[in-house]
């Protein structure tokens, strides 16, 4: 329901649907989020119209029913409809949208700023992102063989390693890396992808990026290795839905050139499991830790 519905004369829309727009505003919101994410403007810019539009479609509905002096719609099928009720925006809310939205000539400019805002929202993003994995050059660490090896037998072959370099990929033997000049954030992925994201806070960036590579089918299957103290996270919540590996030890890794003298963590590691097979998983992982999966019933 991406398009205004046609208005009377009278301003009211001629037909309106308003949960239909109420759960259109909640898919626009989502996708807003993800894209952000994702750094793709275009796609973030489309989330964002769908949402505008969809906005402005219930103030027109809201505003057409005819409203007492509470702010309640009196000519509706729905009686006693009210304002932050029944799933319904708050007065404060349908009020900001009518501001921005109701008018055409505010919400042409209120598309005009948005679309601005998003490109200008994801070049920062890339910026910020360059600028972070360029400086964890300074601290690359490396996977041991043993957990590479484990990863391979699960996966069969890994054909990417997005967050590498000539030096790791000696030992990951990827048949595709991406180093920090390449930028593995801004690419895209596919086939069996081995991912131990780059320290220097990139944990969540190339965890999201992963998932969103995976979700739209480009990536087949993944082994993931993260820190363990960020299971509280926001990110990190999605890797729930998948088997993970909680280390019972803490890896030594292996220094780069440029990383501190002292290579083992501080804390413990997870692997998960992304689309591969799940008793491959267990078996070659069972021996770094404890295999845990959510339940589904």
């Amino acid at each position: 329901m991406g398009g205004l519905v046609k208005a009377s004369r009278g301003g009211k829309l001629q037909k309106y649907d308003p949960d239909r727009g109420l759960k259109s505003i909640a898919v626009a919101e989502a996708a807003e989020k993800h894209f952000r994410r994702a750094k793709d403007a275009d796609r973030l810019f489309e989330a964002v119209k769908l949402k505008l539009t969809e906005q402005r479609n219930f103030v027109l509905w809201w505003d057409g029913q005819g409203a007492n002096r509470a702010g309640s719609p009196i000519l509706t099928d729905r009686k006693g409809l009210k304002a932050g009720s029944d799933g319904l925006p708050d007065s404060t809310t349908i009020h900001r949208w009518r501001k921005r939205l109701a008018d055409e000539a505010a919400f042409k400019k209120s598309m005009e700023a948005a679309q601005s805002k998003c490109v200008a929202v994801c070049e920062a993003t890339k910026e910020t992102l360059e600028s972070r994995l360029l400086s964890s050059v300074s601290t690359e660490w490396y996977t041991p063989a043993q957990y590479i090896e484990a990863a391979r037998r699960v996966l069969g072959a890994i054909d990417l390693d997005p967050a590498s370099c000539q030096e790791a990929n000696a030992t990951v033997n990827a048949a595709e890396f991406f180093d920090s000049v390449a930028n593995g954030l801004l690419l895209k992925w596919h086939g069996r992808v081995w991912l131990n994201p780059p320290y220097g806070g990139l944990q969540a960036e190339f965890t999201g990026k992963l998932l969103s590579e995976f979700s739209v089918g480009n990536v087949s299957a993944a082994v993931l290795l993260i820190n363990a103290n960020s299971t509280d996270t926001e990110w990190f919540v999605p890797l729930f839905d998948f088997p993970l590996c909680f280390t019972n030890h803490r890896i030594d890794f292996v220094p780069g050139p440029n990383a501190s003298e002292n290579s083992s963590s501080t804390h413990g590691s997870v692997f998960a499991c992304i689309g591969a097979n799940e008793s491959k998983f267990q078996n070659e992982f069972s021996a770094f830790g404890n295999i845990v999966h959510r339940w589904h019933e």
